[in-house]
């Protein structure tokens, strides 16, 4: 991603109510599994440009684009009345188990935050079968350097 859409894309995100909205449950995800904050808004102005019921052709769902299966991991489950895919348009369930899923990932890659990227769009398969690279995927790739850029960004902002 070129550098001034990075810095198109941090301008619009401020004026989103959506991203207003969702400041207190990044911060709160944040603190509660160490992710730095401006990498979680990095992760979800890529995943939905702050679009809380946004669903991909894929399947995955909200804020951070969840797969169903991936949520369910971490104890989102269906229940009389509530789909994982309805539960995961909760824009706090939604960014804390996404959070909690991007903190196992960091965790998993020994902190490389662009391996751990490209696991959270890949999957962890895909990355370790590259031989523990990004994978040769051009939507990882893209992705990767898309969300890396938005993050630098977002950091050279809170300097």
């Amino acid at each position: 991603m070129p550098h001034t859409s990075a810095h198109t894309t941090v301008a619009v995100i401020d004026g989103l109510p959506a991203y207003k909205a969702a400041q207190g449950s990044i911060s709160s995800a944040s603190q509660a599994y160490g992710v730095d904050l401006d990498l979680i808004k990095a992760v979800v102005a890529t995943e939905s440009a702050f679009n809380p019921g946004a669903v991909s052709n894929k399947g995955a769902v909200g804020l951070m684009q969840l797969m169903p299966a991936t949520a369910r991991r971490y104890g989102v489950l269906a229940e009389p009345g509530a789909t994982v895919v309805s539960k995961l348009k909760d824009p706090d369930l939604n960014i804390h188990t996404g959070t909690r899923h991007l903190a196992d990932l960091l965790r998993l890659f020994g902190g490389q935050t662009e391996l751990a990227l490209a696991a959270y769009n890949a999957g962890e398969g895909a990355v370790a079968r590259a031989g523990n690279r990004i994978p040769n995927y051009k939507e990882t790739q893209a992705y990767v350097l898309k969300v890396m850029a938005v993050y630098r960004v977002l950091q050279a902002r809170a300097v």
